[in-house]
């Protein structure tokens, strides 16, 4: 398609019916009220000059270009402020405001470098196209006196520069970084003449709070702020449009491409999940499609000491097919499994466990979605009756009270911060449940009512602790229970109990108890009230628990079924919802129905013609087990780095070098790749046709935006295994694999390509009762009926600190990377966090005479590994932090086999652990052992 550009109203939507009648230039046209004669204007068809209006933005007046005249009103009144009135006439073109507007053109091309010709915004700049509009045929004022055509260009940023030579200091990137990203980092510096865009006193952009969201460049007008691949490359001249695959956010992007090389990804203001929002990973991060790195050909090799060898795609497949039949000849049906990717398409993971339950014969099919947010799945199915979040983001906007209980939202899902820090600053108040001061707990414009800065392992304690003040304190809502719910007054005497109260908890959580009275009450009486939650949560020994812990909380108050309320999970990859809503788990069916379920089966026996195994398969633990013991031989990985990303990595290491065949499938040689027999090219989001789900339940279209890079679609592959080990599985199109899912997929009944081509996205249930989706879940009723009460005691993980291993570690994200940063790691995103380090607090740092910037080993009693050290008093005493996205470190190297008691979702939010200096030896060891790994 040609490019698209979408239509710009010069001033945000207002709500409410269309009641306020106008005319503009003689056209009639009704809007709600509050809406400003400009975007009154652009709905009637009539586009009025402007450069500091933007729809994305409140009205600004500052640019003078925009001034209207209103009958019976004196002056000439900028639109972009005025608001209508009934009966108003306005007239956008008269000569006395053609003279005004050039005159003010004038002034803005007499300070700017008449240079469009050149320019690399030339045929994407306001400032040109509004110099035409106006009639602007000559500038009188020439260049004699002082300008601003001298200043030096600011080039620190990997992916935009800043040229305040072309700047009209409009305010639009100042205001866009701080109503839309929310990081005020730039600023108006001076006054007057001396007016100037700045990201602080003397800073460059790369030195300052810029998070590089690009709001700011999206915002510019003219090219004072322009991506490099722009400069580089040129004006796109065509637009795809498709979804972005790092974090569960699930951003929409115009992938804008001049002829087959994109150039540059632009947020698309009609993305469900973003609304034209970004951040720098998925707005600059995609480089890594076309990285040198990439292996685009079939490999083979007999051991995993030998070298690869390259491979033709045929014998490839007919290769892993046969050993993967032999495997079970001789070691049995069970003997092989797959793993199936949360960073692939919803189509792709089906295929997946399709082949492995169809063609292999077993469900021994498991996905990383289980070593993060299992527990989501199990507590919201036990308490709501579904295994998903129950709102959509634009929900946040809605609460009067926001939860934030482990989860980093700055960090680990940016565009959906954005919104709730929006909101943040309208006045909601802010609960933060965390062992670690993240950026929400106070920034600008933003604080917390209270941080709940809890012991790691003793969530379920917190919120056991805050149901008890909403029960004991007469806060419960007593009808939305009496009407909604079940199995309330068992819960109720349980929560009641003295062994729950904030004062018997505090020793346990370290939270003064009064604290955790004033959060509870705050929760329970301030209105919506809405908790977010993240991997803090689920990786937990009692993950499930506190999943259950929080609907039972959000249950009590009647936080359940309406807008600015619910319990959301803030999924961590692009498609972990989806790959578990595809049947990933190894005792679940799609649309998470178990296998044990004969009505179940036979949809699928019949639709697959194939028997199914009554009983669960293995996890992805049980996997590594049977390969130790001797009996689980063969493993399809595909798109995932478990060598990186699975606890206790030493173990999980021997696992695989037990293994007779690992396949690996993935866009680079990974860790895991170094204990595979065969490695299978995927295509990156860039090549994919299918959908992703997002942490809202959105599906989404992924369209490709480039052919693959492999000659292959990755959906077809584990189809090809299948055909070559006897099992009939193909398609013709992915959209015939979204066909098959709906079909049997009663969530996903009224899912279609064409659906979403023609709606943009929707939320599942999707079906013949919810056509279009379903934004909030449970607003009469839960999913399962009534909702259900469930005992949460607490139980202390077995992991605790020791005089061997005296400190807790927990791990989490960082904004510049992404996962175990095989794709970031491959962009310039590196520039800002080229090492994973360890957080220490000054008072643990002294302890043991550690200095920042320190060489610093990390152990526990599993394993050891060698940081650089950051004091930091973010954490409590006692507590130490760090990422996991640089293999070189492998954080996961220390943390270990402890689980949640209900899925196995790894513990990796509480090792025990022991900081001590690294001798020069040891580091230098370490990092030449990781290098070699």
């Amino acid at each position: 398609m040609a490019l698209l550009k979408e239509p710009d109203f010069g001033t945000p939507a207002k709500p409410g019916p269309a009641t306020v009648s106008v005319e503009v230039d003689g056209h009639p046209v009704t809007v709600p009220e509050g809406t400003s004669v400009m975007r009154a204007a652009a709905l009637s068809g009539i586009e009025i000059p402007k450069l500091c209006a933007t729809d994305s933005l409140e009205a600004f007046g500052s640019c003078r270009l925009c001034l209207v005249e209103v009958d019976g009103k004196n002056g000439t009144p900028a639109s972009c402020t005025t608001p209508v009135a009934d009966g108003m006439k306005v007239r956008t073109q008269t000569p006395r405001l053609e003279k005004l507007r050039q005159g003010v053109m004038e002034l803005y091309i007499s300070d700017h470098p008449l240079d469009c010709l050149t320019c690399s915004a030339n045929g994407d700049c306001e400032l040109q196209d509004m110099s035409g509009i106006v009639g602007l045929r000559q500038v009188r004022y020439g260049y004699e006196g002082e300008n601003h055509l001298d200043l030096g260009k600011d080039t620190s940023n990997p992916y935009f520069d800043f040229d305040p030579s072309k700047c009209i200091a409009c305010s639009r990137c100042v205001r866009a970084c701080g109503e839309v990203q929310g990081t005020f980092a730039l600023t108006i510096e001076g006054r007057g003449f001396e007016s100037k865009v700045s990201a602080g006193a003397g800073e460059l952009f790369m030195d300052s709070e810029c998070v590089s969201c690009g709001a700011c460049v999206q915002a510019c007008p003219t090219a004072t702020l322009q991506e490099k691949s722009v400069v580089d490359l040129g004006m796109p001249n065509r637009t795809v449009l498709t979804t972005c695959a790092y974090c569960g956010v699930g951003c929409s992007f115009k992938a804008e491409l001049r002829g087959d090389e994109l150039v540059r990804m632009v947020p698309y203001k009609d993305g469900g999940a973003n609304e034209g929002h970004s951040c720098v990973k998925g707005r600059f991060a995609f480089g890594y499609a076309t990285h040198p790195d990439r292996v685009t050909t079939p490999m083979v090799r007999d051991s995993i000491d030998d070298e690869w060898r390259e491979v033709d795609w045929d014998t490839a497949i007919n290769h892993v097919a046969t050993r993967f039949r032999e495997l079970q000849d001789t070691y049995g049906q069970g003997a092989i499994g797959g793993i199936t990717s949360s960073r692939c398409t919803n189509e792709e993971v089906y295929v997946v466990q399709k082949m492995v339950r169809a063609a292999f014969g077993n469900n021994n099919v498991d996905t990383c979605a289980r070593v993060c947010h299992s527990p989501t799945g199990y507590g919201l199915k036990q308490t709501f009756g579904t295994s998903a979040g129950t709102q959509d983001f634009r929900s946040v906007a809605a609460a009067d009270v926001i939860v934030v209980i482990g989860a980093n939202p700055t960090d680990a899902h940016p565009v959906f911060a954005s919104r709730m820090k929006r909101r943040l600053r309208e006045g909601a108040k802010l609960i933060v449940a965390d062992p670690r001061r993240i950026d929400l707990v106070r920034s600008p414009y933003i604080e917390a009512s209270h941080h709940l800065q809890l012991t790691p392992g003793t969530n379920v304690a917190v919120v056991n602790a805050m149901a008890h003040v909403v029960v004991t304190e007469g806060l419960v809502d007593e009808s939305f229970v009496a009407d909604r719910c079940e199995e309330f007054d068992a819960w109720a005497e349980f929560i009641a109990r003295e062994e729950n109260s904030p004062e018997a908890v505090e020793a346990i959580t370290g939270v003064p108890a009064e604290q955790l009275r004033e959060a509870a009450r705050l929760y329970a009486t301030g209105g919506n009230a809405a908790i977010y939650y993240g991997l803090g949560v689920t990786e937990h020994s009692q993950g499930s628990t506190m999943v259950m812990g929080m609907a039972n909380l959000a249950m009590a108050t009647g936080n359940i079924g309406r807008e600015g309320v619910g319990v959301n999970p803030l999924r961590g990859q692009n498609n972990v919802q989806g790959s578990c809503d595809m049947g990933s788990f190894p005792h679940e069916l799609s649309g998470y129905r178990h296998v044990s379920d004969d009505a179940v089966r036979e949809v699928f026996e019949t639709l697959w013609q194939r028997p199914i195994i009554p009983e669960p398969g293995l996890r992805i633990p049980n996997m590594f087990d049977s390969a130790l013991d001797g009996s689980f031989r063969g493993l399809f990985v595909q798109g995932e780095d478990i060598a990186q990303s699975d606890p206790n990595i030493q173990h999980v290491h021997a696992a695989l070098e037990a293994m007779d065949l690992v396949v690996v499938q993935d866009l680079f040689l990974n860790e895991t790749a170094k204990f595979a027999h065969v490695f299978l090219p995927g295509t990156s989001f860039l090549e994919k046709d299918g959908t992703f789900t997002n942490a809202e339940r959105r599906i989404n279209r992924v369209r490709p935006v480039m052919s693959s890079k492999t000659g292959k679609h990755e959906w077809e592959v584990p189809c090809e295994i299948a055909e070559a080990m006897g099992y009939e599985m193909s398609y013709d199109h992915p959209s015939e694999i979204m066909d098959e899912i709906a079909s049997v997929t009663p969530t996903f009944a009224g899912v279609s390509f064409d659906k979403l081509d023609k709606l943009g996205s929707v939320q599942w249930p999707c079906n013949e009762a919810a056509p279009e989706g379903t934004p909030t879940m449970h607003v009469d009723a839960f999913v399962r009926g009534k909702g259900k009460f469930v005992a949460t005691p607490f139980v202390a993980t077995t992991e605790r600190s020791s005089r061997k291993f005296p400190l807790l570690l927990t791990t989490g994200r960082i904004l510049s990377q992404y996962n175990v940063g095989a794709q970031t790691r491959r962009t310039a995103n590196v520039a800002w966090h080229p090492e994973d380090v360890l957080e220490l607090h000054p008072h643990d740092a002294e302890e043991r005479g550690i200095s920042d910037g320190d060489d610093v080993t990390l152990s526990s009693r599993v394993g050891r590994t060698h940081l650089r050290a950051m004091i930091s008093d973010r954490m409590p005493v006692g507590v130490v932090y760090t990422t996991f996205h640089h293999p070189d470190t492998g954080a996961n190297v220390v943390t270990t086999e402890n689980s949640d008691w209900a899925t196995n979702c790894p513990e990796y939010k509480v090792t025990a652990v022991q900081v001590g200096l690294a001798r020069h030896t040891d580091t230098e060891q370490a990092r030449a052992a990781a290098a070699s790994r």
